[in-house]
């Protein structure tokens, strides 16, 4: 699964990088212990500009016809083997298609007497596959995710949905088809950095540049 990520770039900065409009008002600081139900950037095509914009939206899909958005929160990964199907996500995965800007994302693999946290990141950051929904005034998003390969399935046996940025206009508009939820590249997803980082980032309420620093003296498995 993916439970935590880091997304520290500014609105300005997203606004360029995907050529979208800056919907947010530049008030989403950089979060780099993103936990679900927190309010962060995503990528999507409005509807009524025609054109890609940057929103603020809430971590953990709440569908429209939800009668408790506090369902949402239990809803922050959808499987790809299952998402077409799904009745939570089925209607999203077909029209609201969105790109989810991260600087990496953090899993916990359990080794004698704790867990041990890692990050995995790229120095250019990262874009996940995710879908949106909007219920009244509230937008919310699920980020996808697939069986983990390569050596990342050593840290968790499932990760996100990863998209280069060669796929990122055929995520956001293109028709349902298979090679959608393909993986990434192998040469892409080799390149991804395994960081162990530490402990703090477990507790949701700590933030800040040191949950991303590597661990000098920590071998990695």
């Amino acid at each position: 699964m993916c439970g935590r990520y880091a997304t520290t770039r500014s609105s300005a900065d997203l606004s360029r990088l995907f050529e979208a409009f800056d919907e947010t008002g530049g008030d989403l600081p950089p979060d780099y212990n993103v936990a679900p139900t927190d309010r962060v950037p995503i990528v999507r095509v409005s509807a009524e500009r025609g054109a890609r914009v940057v929103s603020a939206a809430r971590w953990g899909l709440v569908p429209a016809w939800a009668s408790d958005p506090r369902s949402g929160s239990r809803m922050i990964n959808a499987r790809v083997e299952t998402v077409a199907t799904s009745r939570a996500y089925a209607s999203a995965f077909e029209k609201r298609r969105c790109l989810v800007p991260a600087d990496g994302w953090y899993e916990w693999v359990r080794e004698p007497g704790r867990k041990q946290p890692y990050f995995m990141t790229k120095s250019e950051g990262l874009t996940l596959a995710g879908i949106w929904s909007v219920r009244g005034d509230l937008l919310t998003f699920s980020v996808l995710t697939m069986p983990a390969v390569g050596e990342l399935a050593r840290v968790h046996n499932r990760m996100p949905l990863l998209l280069p940025p060669a796929r990122w206009e055929d995520w956001l508009t293109a028709t349902i088809r298979d090679d959608l939820l393909t993986p990434a590249p192998s040469a892409y997803l080799d390149s991804i950095e395994i960081r162990p980082v530490g402990a703090a980032v477990g507790d949701v309420r700590n933030d800040g540049p040191a949950m991303i620093v590597p661990i000098d003296d920590h071998r990695l498995f």
